[in-house]
């Protein structure tokens, strides 16, 4: 499965199938949730946010990829992110793009 973010693949004729999207709401342990109040004060990299965002975005190109796949799709162009604060801690991942075959 090929994946990018333009709207073309160089030297592949493209149909277009439809929107794919995968999602994920990740959250980190409250103690680490505790810890990153406190980092806030000092400054610095919150890592376990980074982490948790990191996983969030593999999650949900993975659940876009199988949502392609099941529709037969070669690749996914035109892939797009976009994350929102759910609550304190939790954040939702939404990958999304358009499903394409090879022709």
């Amino acid at each position: 499965m090929i994946l990018v973010n333009t709207d073309y693949i160089t030297g592949k004729n493209l149909e277009m199938i439809g929107l794919v999207r995968g999602t994920m709401i990740q959250s980190v342990h409250l103690g680490k949730d505790i810890m990153n109040s406190f980092k806030t004060l000092v400054g610095g990299e919150l890592s376990s946010y980074t982490e948790m965002m990191s996983e969030a975005r593999a999650i949900a190109t993975k659940r876009m990829v199988d949502d392609a796949q099941a529709m037969g799709a070669d690749a996914v162009i035109n892939i797009r992110y976009t994350s929102s604060s759910v609550t304190q801690g939790a954040a939702e991942v939404m990958a999304y793009g358009t499903a394409v075959k090879f022709v």
